[in-house]
């Protein structure tokens, strides 16, 4: 048995459920080392920046899924959708400590999102996100029909702005969020490439072999 059908074999018994309590779980210890003190001198912007650290991986995760399946045979298309709702709980979750705990005014929150790009790209994304959540069920996928496809290629973007979002924000040249953007780009490299090797076979005539 190869290394990609244990791992096959052993995701079948997981429930994705188990992603949501994993969420939750793991967001809530964070607020709670936050409210002890465990969280450093600034308490409020180290939770801010792990619930946005833990988001923008979870995006990079969903990123992974395909490329995972079409090159090493991994399939985990049936946590994918788990793993995208959890990334916009975080992001939500971001945004709130920002918001609520941290700028402590609608006002400033506007002037913030209007004033400096790093926050505006990551709102940008944010707004994108939450079309996508909604629309995250079975009966938004028959009501949509192929259009629900075409929603969630707004997933690629999203993740191009987040990783902005991240270079953007930290002061100075440290390598993880250029680390994490270059991950990014490979992704959606890799996402395109099937097509682009599936269209030159069209144009020379010759058939595809079976994947």
């Amino acid at each position: 048995m190869s290394v990609a059908d244990h791992i096959n074999r052993v995701s079948r018994r997981i429930p994705p459920w188990t992603i949501y309590i994993a969420a939750l779980a793991w967001a809530g210890w964070l607020f709670w080392l936050g409210l002890s003190g465990n969280l450093g001198p600034e308490p409020i912007n180290a939770l801010e920046r792990e619930y946005g650290s833990i988001a923008l991986k979870l995006l990079i995760a969903g990123l992974c899924v395909t490329p995972l399946r079409t090159y090493f045979g991994v399939n985990l298309l049936r946590f994918r959708r788990q793993i995208g709702l959890s990334a916009f709980f975080f992001v939500v979750a971001h945004f709130s400590v920002w918001a609520l705990l941290d700028v402590q005014s609608f006002g400033r929150v506007w002037t913030e999102i209007v004033k400096r790009p790093y926050v505006t790209v990551g709102m940008a994304a944010l707004v994108m996100l939450i079309p996508l959540a909604l629309t995250s069920n079975n009966a938004s996928i028959r009501k949509l029909g192929k259009n629900w496809r075409r929603l969630h290629w707004l997933t690629y973007p999203i993740a191009v702005l987040a990783g902005i979002h991240y270079v953007w924000l930290v002061k100075g040249f440290p390598w993880e969020p250029f680390i994490y953007m270059a991950i990014i780009v490979v992704l959606l490299a890799l996402r395109f490439l099937p097509k682009r090797k599936k269209s030159a076979s069209k144009r020379s005539g010759q058939p595809q072999s079976a994947r």
